[in-house]
């Protein structure tokens, strides 16, 4: 009986350039991560540490307890978290929902519709995207004042459509721009209208786009603070004024501790929220990135 003998394949040694741009990467992937997720750790750690170690640099969590976030929802104190989460919600919900109602109109127009001056209103939607809103304060203040809008829900909701909306225009035209004419021109074929081609054939195919746009814009929306803290009362104001206003039990003191813990609270469902269809909404922002 013959044995033979198989040569021992001997894997390729991997070249020291190839071994170092790995090294590269993954140093890279690691000091983004830690300057990205750092602060929020810091956060959270903060929130659940016990408020008298507060100020404690130890990296883990130690003297753990919920005291922070029951001081959080303490009305007591004059903290009305919990109202202003709504008001968040409510203002960030109707932000979104018309900007985009109005911005997938816009967008399907700038990106399949041809006229003389196309370019140049693509232009000015990318510049009021630009614009700084502190300029603004003055001039809103004044002119909700006069119309006697100051507290009321419209006052932040307003001006908040203003500044998602040339962000949905931008994002979503790109992504109409990639998508194929013939589907929309079978469709008008078969009978069905311009709007009927649009709502049926070409808005489920731009799901992942709207959906991406979405979730940016309600998150623009809930984060915006100068506006919010100058136009905004007591019952209307959103989380990011009401966690500014925070009192602790003693005037001359800052309730770090609760503020970490309402931070936490306001944090957590976007990062789960992001991280549940982060697919979708990467999959949203490259759609319509590279021409066929």
């Amino acid at each position: 009986m013959s044995v033979q003998t198989a040569e021992k394949r001997v894997a390729p040694s991997v070249p020291w350039s190839q071994r170092l741009k790995s090294v590269r990467l993954y140093a890279g992937v690691a000091i983004v991560l830690v300057w990205g997720l750092g602060p929020f750790y810091w956060m959270a750690v903060t929130a659940f540490r016990d408020p008298d170690y507060t100020f404690d640099n130890t990296p883990w969590p130690t003297h753990l307890t919920l005291e922070n976030f029951r001081n959080a929802f303490d009305t007591s104190r004059g903290n009305n978290f919990g109202r202003a989460l709504v008001n968040s919600v409510i203002i960030g919900s109707v932000t979104t929902v018309v900007a985009l109602l109005i911005g997938v109109l816009a967008a399907y127009a700038l990106a399949r519709l041809t006229f003389r001056a196309k370019y140049l209103v693509s232009g000015l939607i990318l510049s009021a995207s630009m614009f700084p809103v502190v300029v603004l304060v003055t001039p809103l203040f004044q002119l909700f004042t006069n119309i006697g809008w100051i507290g009321h829900y419209q006052a932040m909701i307003i001006p908040n459509i203003s500044f998602v909306l040339p962000m949905t225009v931008y994002i979503l035209a790109s992504f109409f721009t990639e998508l194929p004419w013939e589907l929309e021109e079978a469709a008008r074929i078969d009978g069905a209208t311009k709007l009927q081609a649009f709502r049926l054939v070409m808005l489920p195919l731009a799901a992942p786009a709207v959906f991406t746009t979405a979730i940016l814009a309600f998150i623009a929306a809930v984060n915006e603070y100068l506006l919010a803290r100058l136009l905004s009362a007591d019952k209307t104001e959103p989380v990011t004024v009401a966690v500014a206003r925070f009192s602790g039990n003693d005037p001359l003191v800052e309730p770090y501790a609760a503020i970490m813990a309402a931070g936490t609270m306001v944090s957590i469902p976007l990062v789960i929220m992001v991280l549940l269809f982060q697919r979708r909404i990467i999959s949203g922002l490259t759609a319509g990135g590279v021409k066929s």
